[in-house]
């Protein structure tokens, strides 16, 4: 009998997974993928590069060979294909600010039980999105990598680079991350964000690093109530913001940037979207997680959902488009 019980490994690990998000943010603090990237490839170079305990380098290299971030080749320690791309620091894309903040959250998830039970947060604290919340300056920084796929992927669906003088109306921006890559694509472009005045300081100091802050102004105000204009804009951007909204309140936004766009005007979403059936994606099912502990409405929702949300608000013409792990969701 005993011969034929599959493997408790799976489930030992997924018990034990915050040794992962530990073990990984531990490597971002110090560095570890960086130092590997530029040579150090055994545990007392990784410990004299990092100015950390020879015994601390090779616990942080055995943990990250067990999760898949890093590969034993003949002796010496290297960064897989996915670390090396999205570990390694000061590369627009490098997750490694996101590592370090996740770790941040992980008490979060002892509150879980009970906010299935009730059905959302139980703590007043739990819903970070307000104004004044003195998170931003880390997590608005932080989550900017994950959207340059995204927002590059973009750009070429919508062919910003020949588009000539466009404005450009991003909700939400955060840091600036949209407007900046489609202000670079497109030297003849013009942005405006709308977000709190705390983001958009934050994304005016960024985007004048980039060099495009000349073509960038900021509006200081709250989505929900904020107008957005009549027939101002040829593009207006959407990102990772539907899953914390209820559906009434996508529609109702979708309605207004509707209104906003000029005739034939695009608009693109972006987030986390799951299959009509929910069987997957694998991460955007389990971000669903998250949403119900900091979100008093949110999702992830289906493509459906999306569609059928934005032909209520007056698009005629949705399409789909994979920017893992998240999509795009472009109407007009």
């Amino acid at each position: 009998m005993t011969n034929n019980r599959p493997s408790p490994v799976g489930i030992m690990r997924l018990i034990n997974g915050y040794w992962a998000t530990g073990v990984l943010a531990a490597a971002a603090t110090h560095s570890v993928f960086t130092h590997l990237e530029h040579g150090a490839g055994t545990a007392t170079e990784l410990a004299s590069r990092a100015a950390v305990a020879e015994r601390g380098a090779q616990a942080l290299l055995d943990g990250l060979v067990s999760v898949g971030l890093v590969e034993l080749h003949e002796g010496r320690y290297r960064n897989t294909p996915e670390a090396a791309t999205y570990l390694v620091e000061d590369s627009p894309v490098s997750l490694a600010p996101f590592a370090r903040l996740k770790l941040t959250h992980t008490g979060s998830l002892t509150d879980l039980a009970e906010v299935v039970r009730a059905g959302g947060p139980v703590k007043d604290d739990a819903v970070v999105e307000v104004a004044n919340n003195p998170h931003w300056e880390g997590i608005v920084t932080a989550i900017a990598a994950q959207s340059v796929p995204a927002a590059a992927l973009a750009a070429e669906v919508l062919a910003l680079a020949d588009a000539g003088e466009i404005s450009i109306l991003d909700v939400g921006g955060g840091s600036g991350i949209y407007s900046g890559i489609w202000l670079e694509t497109n030297p003849a472009a013009r942005a405006t964000q709308l977000d709190w005045a705390p983001i958009n300081e934050i994304a005016l100091r960024l985007l004048a690093e980039r060099g495009v802050g000349d073509r960038f102004t900021t509006v200081d105000g709250d989505f929900h109530t904020t107008d957005f204009g009549t027939a101002a804009y040829d593009v207006a951007v959407y990102s990772h913001i539907a899953h914390q909204e209820s559906p009434e309140s996508n529609v109702e936004v979708f309605t207004r940037l509707r209104q906003a766009l000029k005739p034939g005007g695009t608009l693109v979403v972006n987030d986390y979207v799951v299959d009509d059936d929910r069987s997957g994606p694998a991460f955007p099912l389990i971000f669903a997680s998250e949403m119900l502990l900091k979100t008093r409405q949110g999702s992830t929702w289906t493509r459906s959902d999306y569609r059928d949300w934005l032909v209520k608000a007056g698009f005629e013409d949705v399409s789909f488009h994979t920017a893992e792990p998240a999509t795009l969701v472009v109407a007009r």
